[in-house]
């Protein structure tokens, strides 16, 4: 057996997953390496943002954390409103009470601010027991032998060996794939992330959205303005800037060739978003991720011998109709893995400790709000196109107006209801065809003006940092046949039909006569959402340890 270094404990990610597990584990005096593949923690991660801290959570961010909510996060949340859009009506529901529903607290974050400042910590808990944080280090694949995970592998050290090792490296986790426990299949598994963050000082945000100082507003969108695409906006108040995006159902995103910064322009030029921005609309940043749909690809047995999957790259992200929740269970999967594995190496067995990590999850309610029952016991009906074809039929039809108006008295009560939001199929019914007849039947036209004009897709591009790393590219085309690989132009969030720069172009190329369609890449404006891996023939790996993008929002 070859030696290598060794640390009892892994951690691959320094998220909130991550720091976590890591503080978990460090609490136990379970010597602990945590390695971050950005030049700093958050520099790679992009969220919407809100994070909470569930009243029946077995852990949050700030008891792990003390101080977090002072220093770490944004606002807090004390106002969540959705909007129903068709054309220039708008009918809004208060959802607070569904906001407020099991929840302790909820803030907005900036991930690039909140991961260092959880990064600072973890490095300073896990140096007490011997191990630390190293950033700039990509962590490529699992290392075995004979055949078992005894470790992992990176592009910038050698070989490290562990007893257990936690996988909290996202959305596009390397290890979770290497494990063969995820993969990108499906594009109806994942939805799509796109957001910009918007300068606003804070007596402007407090004026505009009628807040204190320590009080914030979320605010949702869903209706006709995203061109059928199932999905909606989102826009939540930081103290001194916006978090304003879009997150839509993949395989929706592919199959109406949507172009997301379209999309999202879409929702910030509307004109009930006049009333928040004006002509000094400032954006500092333009970012995109997939997101895993728990309700179809969290993972009930998250692990595989030493190997324990939290966070996004276990698909532990709820995203049903309003409700959307991804980082506070990051962070109780986080804490529970290692809590599994000190408990399970306290009995002399800790060969158990991802048995024993899964039943965590399970007894402590986690799974049950990734997967609704609910969900998978109407999803066969309700998501069967045949009835969502009649249900939007008797939506729009004369019978099912005069319906939505004789509700209308009741309809924000319905909207309020948590067991009603975990069974909202993935189906253009709640995202398009309900809120847009809401609207129709009860809105009222807005009438404020909107003078926005975004930056267009180069300046987003320009405007962000990039260490290329030339002759490295992490993305190969496998087959550049517009068949195979060019619904990327129109997905990619940095790419666009017509556009002459981004990831994904389309080309016809002359050959012996004949035209063919083709589209070429180039990994350089990529932001690592990882789409392509989903939608187009390719083979996606990270970049090298601090290479690619750097994220100073998040």
């Amino acid at each position: 057996m070859t030696e290598h270094e060794h640390y009892e404990a892994v951690v691959v990610g320094a998220g909130p997953g991550g720091a976590a597990a890591a503080a978990t584990f460090a609490n136990y005096g379970i010597e602990t390496l945590v390695l971050e593949r950005g030049v700093e923690a958050g520099s790679k991660n992009v969220s919407g943002g809100l994070i909470y801290a569930e009243e029946s959570a077995p852990y949050t961010i700030d008891d792990l954390f003390p101080g977090f909510r002072e220093e770490a996060a944004e606002r807090p949340i004390t106002t969540y409103r959705i909007h129903n859009i068709a054309g220039e009506k708008v009918e809004s529901f208060d959802l607070t009470r569904l906001h407020e529903h099991d929840t302790e607290w909820s803030d907005a974050v900036l991930r690039r601010k909140m991961d260092s400042w959880l990064a600072e910590r973890v490095h300073e808990r896990t140096r007490e027991t011997g191990g630390g944080l190293l950033t700039d280090v990509h962590v490529n694949g699992l290392l075995r032998e004979e055949g078992k995970i005894v470790g992992v592998t990176t592009d910038e050290l050698d070989p490290i060996t562990a007893d257990i090792i936690v996988a909290a490296d996202g959305v596009n986790s390397e290890l979770a794939r290497d494990a063969g426990l995820m993969d990108w299949d499906e594009p109806e598994e994942w939805f799509q992330g796109v957001k910009a963050v918007v300068d606003m000082p804070a007596d402007t945000i407090a004026d505009r959205f009628d807040v204190g100082e320590d009080e914030g507003a979320a605010h949702l969108f869903s209706g006709d303005l995203f061109e059928g695409v199932r999905g909606g906006g989102f826009l939540y108040t930081n103290r001194e800037s916006l978090s304003l995006g879009t997150v839509f159902h993949l395989d929706s995103l592919v199959a109406e060739r949507a172009e997301p910064h379209q999309l999202l322009d879409a929702m910030l030029t509307h004109p009930l978003l006049g009333q928040w921005l004006d002509e000094d609309y400032t954006e500092v940043e333009y970012s995109a991720k997939l997101v895993p749909d728990s309700k179809k690809v969290a993972l009930r047995e998250p692990h595989f011998g030493r190997l324990m999957l939290v966070g996004d790259a276990a698909g532990q992200m709820q995203a049903q109709g309003p409700i959307i929740k991804g980082m506070n269970h990051a962070v109780s999967a986080g804490a529970l893995a290692a809590e599994a594995y000190a408990q399970a190496k306290s009995r002399n067995t800790p060969e158990d400790a991802g048995t024993l990590y899964a039943r965590k999850l399970r007894d402590e309610g986690v799974m049950k709000k990734l997967r609704p029952t609910g969900y998978e016991m109407m999803r066969g009906l309700t998501e069967n196109e045949s009835v969502t074809d009649l249900v939007d039929g008797v939506l729009t039809s004369s019978v099912g107006r005069f319906g939505i108006r004789a509700l209308s008295g009741q309809l924000e009560r319905l909207y309020n209801t948590p067991t009603l939001s975990a069974m909202i199929p993935d189906t253009r019914t709640p995202y398009v065809t309900l809120p847009m007849v809401i609207a129709e039947e009860l809105g009222t036209r807005v009438g404020e003006t909107n003078d926005v004009s975004p930056p267009d897709l180069e300046a987003r591009i320009g405007n962000l940092t990039y260490d290329t790393d030339i002759g490295n590219p992490h993305i190969t085309l496998l087959d550049n046949s517009f068949e195979a690989s060019g619904v990327a132009v129109s997905a990619c969030p940095v790419s666009a039909v017509d556009f002459g720069g981004g990831c994904y172009r389309e080309e016809f190329v002359r050959t012996n006569g004949s035209e063919e369609r083709v589209v070429s890449l180039d990994t350089q404006p990529c932001v690592e959402c990882g789409t392509c891996a989903v939608v187009a023939d390719t083979e996606w790996t990270h970049p090298r340890g601090g290479k690619g993008v750097e994220f100073k929002q998040g």
